[in-house]
């Protein structure tokens, strides 16, 4: 492998990506503004013609937008990568902050530098997604303060978690041996199922309030769901998703004893007692098909993979040569062989999107199925009805772009699949 190799790699892999992606959204912009003047059939009993030119307006605003973004993050890959970026970054802090901290001190401060740098361009992105986008379509309940607030406890409790697991995966990189790719797959392992116990209890609650749910009668019917099912949860929480976002979800979280069902108040406001139990019923279909821990394996198998790509990649000169950085020979390497990684790892991971989205897709139609057989089909169908409506999800995906981005089935597939399954009862 040669650094003019790689180079040419990186580079027709990423042009190849952005030919795909603005391919992709432009069909998406045609096929919704294209369907945008009515409503189609199956929903025209159901959803008025201005609740479906809204969601055709917002999606295309939506994708719009995403055709900056995504010629922005190329931008941005190439300034780090080829036009040298990184490689002034990293010589900077050899010379500046490495004679001070050290070798590890270095390599942790390079990657956080790369995560602030990075973090602090996106956000004019933020910004405008947040008080222009979301604000004209009646979506955003964030004010400028709250926004800022959640920029800077996200960040901090960022770097607080991130800099002693960096520190970690490290040091292992450096003293571990050949196998340490190994050793870090099992700290990241036990890292990911620690986080699904302090998540829910300790750091979601630094964004939102979480309260008790207090209707009592519907506390009765998704306990008496549960108890059906055969799931036990640690208890009912509403969350003040309201204060950002007048979206509406509601999800499992947590793990083992810490589990819990988390109700969005926009969901309680929406949706009608019977609807809410169906929509529980459908994250309880999750659990019942195990695609929580099968997601889970298949991301720690994806993390397995990549660090011993890893393990290989950093020990040859024409990967970083190949991506504009000439690495210090005099010094460690691993922190800088793990930023190109991160930068360039996602526009390789674009071309298995499909696959992954693919997969999901065919959990929520079992999902969807599982809840039927608990509720009643009407009151799911009702539900995401409602959820469409409340979200402006369009009614008319361009059916590529669904096949590559979407990870929920289309209203019409999902709502086809219900209806084909109360026939069938």
């Amino acid at each position: 492998m040669t650094a003019p190799f790689v180079t040419t790699v990186f580079v027709c892999a990423l042009l190849l990506m952005l030919a795909v992606r603005f391919w992709l959204i432009s069909r998406q912009i045609r096929h919704v503004a294209g369907h945008r003047a009515t409503v189609p059939a199956a929903f025209a009993g159901t959803v008025t013609l201005a609740a479906h030119q809204k969601a055709a307006d917002y999606t295309i605003a939506r994708q719009r937008f995403e055709l900056l973004g995504t010629a922005w993050s190329a931008a941005l890959l190439l300034g780090w990568t080829l036009l040298g970026g990184l490689n002034a970054l990293n010589v900077w802090l050899l010379n500046h902050l490495q004679p001070i901290v050290g070798d590890l001190g270095y390599q942790v401060g390079l990657i956080v530098a790369v995560t602030l740098i990075g973090s602090l361009l996106d956000l004019p992105f933020d910004l405008w997604r947040t008080f222009r986008i979301e604000q004209r379509f009646g979506f955003n309940r964030m004010t400028l303060g709250l926004w800022l607030r959640d920029q800077l406890i996200g960040g901090l409790v960022g770097f607080a978690i991130a800099v002693p697991l960096l520190a970690l995966l490290l040091t292992l990189m450096g003293r571990a041996g050949s196998a340490w790719w190994l050793w870090a797959f099992g700290v990241l392992a036990v890292f990911t199922l620690v986080m699904q116990v302090l998540y829910p209890t300790v750091i979601a609650p630094l964004f939102n309030k979480f309260q008790p749910l207090t209707d009592t009668v519907l506390a009765e019917r998704v306990q008496a769901l549960m108890q059906r099912c055969g799931f036990k949860a640690q208890g009912f929480y509403v969350m003040d998703g309201s204060k950002r976002s007048a979206h509406a979800n509601a999800y499992f979280t947590g793990f083992g004893s810490s589990k819990r069902v988390v109700f969005f108040d926009t969901l309680l406001e929406r949706l009608s007692a019977d609807e809410i139990e169906a929509v529980l019923a459908h994250e309880l279909g999750h659990f019942h098909h195990r695609h929580v821990p099968k997601r889970l394996v298949s991301v720690m198998g994806v993390w397995l993979l990549s660090l011993a790509l890893l393990g290989w990649l950093m020990n040859q000169q024409a990967f970083y040569a190949g991506l504009g950085v000439m690495p210090d020979l005099m010094a460690p390497n691993h922190g800088l062989a793990l930023v190109l990684l991160m930068m360039v790892g996602p526009v390789f991971g674009f071309f298995v999107s499909p696959l992954t989205a693919t997969v999901s897709r065919r959990q929520e139609f079992e999902a969807d199925a599982y809840a039927c057989s608990q509720a009643p089909a009407q009151h799911l169908s009702g539900a995401l009805l409602k959820l469409y409506e409340d979200n402006a999800a369009t009614l008319t995906p361009d059916p590529i772009y669904v096949k590559v981005h979407y990870s929920h089935p289309p209203a019409s597939e999902r709502l086809a699949a219900m209806h084909a399954q109360a026939q069938a009862a």
